[in-house]
């Protein structure tokens, strides 16, 4: 409940930090279309974001037929999780990783059964938590806020706008402050949203599995085999896969989109399910 909770306050602030900004560049006519802004690119990702990143991977179907173990392991866990069976896809990459119902090619061939299913019940957590909606409210947030500063960096170097005092934005050195430090902080807390989600993605796995060990060790796999051979990925999509395929050095784990992997697997060994 604590990571719900903590989810909920992120997205919260996410959505106050696009309401200042908004009216700090355009009054309450910049409110509205920073809400406006929102909406369209929410409504757009929620229904069509799935078939991009699908599409932008090469992520094809595979039925029963090719796959009867992948099936086998699928079925049972949506059976326990109240979920309908869903379609299953194959990504043409030899990097072991997974999102959604996709897998790897690398990954069919790294893991035994029971680190497989950990896995995919992690990522059919993810659909039964609504992980998929509230990831891209917060990366829609985030590109708004973005998108807003630009506009309000430009408006403020113009010397900002004029017009009655319930419209009015704040001074020019305010409004370019706000510009600068509202992405960074608005990129923090999106980080913050995807983090929560990995951690819950994790413990409520590891309850459909019956057993946390098998993700633990999946992850332990996973981890090596990425640093090896990192997977070519769009950094927009990165938070999509269970481990991050970008890898990166110490700087670039602290912007990360996954908790460190250390944390992940010593929280499931501690768990009792």
């Amino acid at each position: 409940m604590s990571n719900i909770f903590k989810t909920a306050m992120l997205l919260a602030v996410l959505t106050t930090m696009l309401v200042l900004l908004g009216g700090a560049f355009g009054g309450r006519q910049g409110m509205l279309v920073a809400f406006v802004l929102a909406l369209v690119m929410n409504l757009g990702s929620y229904w069509f974001s799935d078939k991009i990143v699908l599409a932008i991977y090469g992520a094809q179907p595979i039925d029963e037929a090719r796959a009867p173990g992948l099936y086998a392991i699928v079925r049972r866990l949506t059976t326990r999780a109240g979920l309908p069976m869903p379609r299953v896809y194959l990504i043409p990459t030899d990097t072991p990783n997974a999102f959604a119902v996709a897998v790897t090619e690398g990954i069919m061939r790294l893991l035994n059964e029971d680190e497989l299913e950990g896995v995919l019940a992690h990522e059919l957590a993810h659909v039964k938590n609504r992980d998929v909606l509230i990831s891209t409210i917060a990366a829609t947030l985030a590109g708004a806020i973005t998108y807003l500063a630009h506009m309000a960096q430009w408006a403020a170097m113009f010397g900002g706008r004029s017009s009655d005092d319930e419209n009015r934005g704040g001074n020019p050195l305010g409004l370019i402050l706000m510009a600068v430090l509202a992405p960074l902080a608005a990129m923090l807390v999106q980080l913050a949203v995807s983090r929560a989600r990995e951690f819950q993605a994790d413990a409520t796995g590891a309850r459909v599995a019956g057993r946390p060990w098998g993700l633990a060790q999946a992850l332990e796999k996973l981890e090596r085999a990425n640093k090896i051979a990192p997977m070519a990925v769009n950094p927009s999509t990165a938070h999509l896969f269970i481990v991050n395929p970008l890898g990166g050095d110490v700087l670039m784990r602290l912007f990360s989109t996954h908790p460190p992997l250390e944390e992940r697997i010593a929280r499931l060994r501690a768990m009792r399910v």
